[in-house]
């Protein structure tokens, strides 16, 4: 599956997350209201999704062939693989050198990390 998707393709991909199972005339419908799109740039970008595999459209009804989670975690691990060299801990530390974690933050990653090791 193609993660790369444009900043117009993955707002177009939350729409029908956000709306799924949803019928293409309404997803027109919805793309109109919300990006002022009309109908032919809707199909435009719908076709090409399916072209990468993120979507379907079956008889009209329009639906996601990974969830957001899956994709946004996929697409997270290629960041991490392609510019990180597979490294989780660069990955972490270039992040966290650029914004400062509240306590709260590493309270959280920290309970991650313990679980984790309790699953293991």
């Amino acid at each position: 599956m193609d993660l790369e998707l444009g900043f117009v393709q993955e707002r177009f991909a939350d729409i029908v997350w956000a709306h799924e199972p949803v019928g293409s005339g309404e997803l027109v419908k919805i793309c109109e209201r919300e990006l002022n799109w009309k109908k032919p740039t809707t199909y435009t970008v719908l076709r090409k999704l399916c072209e990468k595999g993120l979507l379907q459209n079956e008889n009209g009804i329009v639906t996601s062939r990974i969830s957001r989670d899956d994709f946004y975690s996929a697409k997270s691990e290629q960041i991490v693989e392609e510019s990180f060299k597979g490294s989780l801990p660069a990955f972490i530390a270039a992040f966290i050198s650029r914004k400062n974690l509240t306590e709260k933050e590493a309270n959280e990653i920290q309970r991650m990390i313990d679980a984790f090791r309790r699953e293991g």
